[in-house]
């Protein structure tokens, strides 16, 4: 049987706290851009999965939860092409999410990734999204580098 995991460290937006307003501002501003509260959180979901955070894949699931996300579509998310449960708005918003998550893989968002997204979204609504993919992955970083354990709060 595995150890059980422990963290290396606080979270560093816990020991540098004056890090944390600007982070939860940032947050808070990609709520005002028009997409739906369930949409971003599906997509901060489906990154934090891709990026193997455990602390944001259980808080993710609590947090979408509360903001009305089916037990359905939670289940599939990190299945979303083959789920019936998805929008195609939604669709558009995590294949936005897997490839900006995962740009070390091509480089790029590609275009049609990109198009796609551009079709359901106005600009506004594309920042929103492209915010929180942005600190989705943030967060997912400082956790699975200081090892921060699922479940537990800062």
């Amino acid at each position: 049987m595995q150890a059980p995991v422990q963290a290396r460290m606080q979270n560093p937006a816990t020991i540098i706290p004056e890090a944390m307003p600007a982070l939860l501002g940032v947050l808070k501003a990609a709520r005002t851009g028009g997409v739906p509260e369930t949409t971003l959180e599906l997509v901060h979901l489906r990154a934090s999965q891709i990026n193997g955070c455990g602390p944001c894949v259980f808080g993710g699931v609590t947090s979408a939860r509360k903001a009305g996300v089916t037990e359905e579509r939670l289940a599939t998310v990190a299945a979303w092409r083959e789920a019936p449960w998805f929008t195609d708005a939604e669709r558009a918003a995590l294949a936005l999410t897997e490839a900006a998550t995962r740009i070390a893989d091509r480089g790029e968002v590609p275009d049609d990734v990109w198009n796609a997204a551009a079709e359901h979204y106005d600009e506004r609504q594309l920042s929103a999204i492209i915010l929180m993919i942005g600190m989705s992955n943030l967060f997912n970083r400082l956790n699975v580098t200081t090892r921060q354990v699922a479940g537990q709060t800062w």
